[in-house]
């Protein structure tokens, strides 16, 4: 808190972290607009009746977000390029765990391979997007960011969610590993002129933990099915927020690299891993 809130009274010191709080709120919120905008999509084809089938509409919608928001200027051409990274990556993905019996699609749609529609990308590139957006607003930034190691670690952790079909699941030491090497690693940022920071696999669990809530949402819609999910919904195994989190390493490690060849992964002179606060 800044010196001139040191003289604040109890009830002023309330209102103004109330005031932060709901800044940070909603800079997510604007940030989550490609997210947003995708479940509204699955929520207009579950009840209304389309003339095409469903998940050829969630294409359709999932192209013309990403072109509003090229357009409007929320996302450059390099952080769209980006997103179509993490729709190829998700779509390969989605591919190998529907043929394995993860999940499947219940719906239709003509535009699909292997069972797996085209859309379905747009899943992990709303993720892709969401960093992108905040990245940009809160003015991120990263301290005791080791690219080399975590690059590492996250593509044994893609590699993991295929492999482990056959072998040894490793991705409780890939956790383990993530933890040490992120100790000293932090993230930056600002909300309403103050700057904060919190660890940066505290953050990886918080964006994992909303990718469960938004999961649980897709599947009640849905979008797509887990196998103890046929005969009535329910919700999502809580122990999916490992698996978020792992992921959301890969889509974060490929965001740094872009940011890192733009100039602004590391922190400003002022940030420093001193003082923690997050709201």
């Amino acid at each position: 808190m800044p010196g001139t809130a040191q003289t604040l009274t109890p009830l002023q010191r309330t209102v103004y972290v109330w005031r932060h709080l709901w800044a940070f709120a909603l800079i997510n919120l604007v940030s989550l607009t490609f997210a947003i905008a995708l479940f509204v999509a699955m929520a207009v084809t579950d009840y209304v009746d389309l003339p095409i089938p469903r998940y050829d509409a969630l294409l359709i919608a999932g192209v013309g977000i990403t072109v509003v928001m090229w357009a409007t200027g929320m996302e450059s051409a390099r952080e769209v390029g980006v997103v179509a990274l993490f729709h190829l990556l998700g779509l390969v993905m989605e591919i190998f765990k529907v043929q394995q019996g993860s999940w499947t699609y219940p719906d239709e749609g003509t535009l699909m391979v292997w069972g797996v529609p085209l859309y379905s990308g747009f899943m992990y590139a709303a993720v892709g997007s969401f960093i992108c957006q905040a990245w940009r607003r809160f003015d991120l930034r990263v301290t005791g960011y080791r690219a080399v190691p975590l690059t590492t670690l996250a593509i044994a952790a893609y590699l993991n969610f295929f492999m482990h079909h056959w072998i040894w699941d490793l991705r409780w030491l890939i956790a383990i590993l993530f933890v040490v090497e992120m100790r000293h690693t932090w993230i930056h940022y600002t909300v309403k002129q103050l700057r904060l920071r919190m660890p940066l696999a505290l953050a990886f669990v918080l964006i994992a933990f909303f990718l469960w809530i938004a999961e649980n949402m897709g599947t009640f819609l849905g979008a797509w099915q887990y196998p103890d999910q046929e005969a009535f919904w329910q919700a999502v195994h809580v122990g999916k927020l490992g698996s978020w989190a792992l992921l959301v390493t890969l889509s974060f490690v490929i965001i740094a690299t872009l940011k890192r060849w733009e100039g602004t992964l590391y922190g400003h002179p002022g940030d420093q891993p001193s003082v923690t606060t997050a709201p």
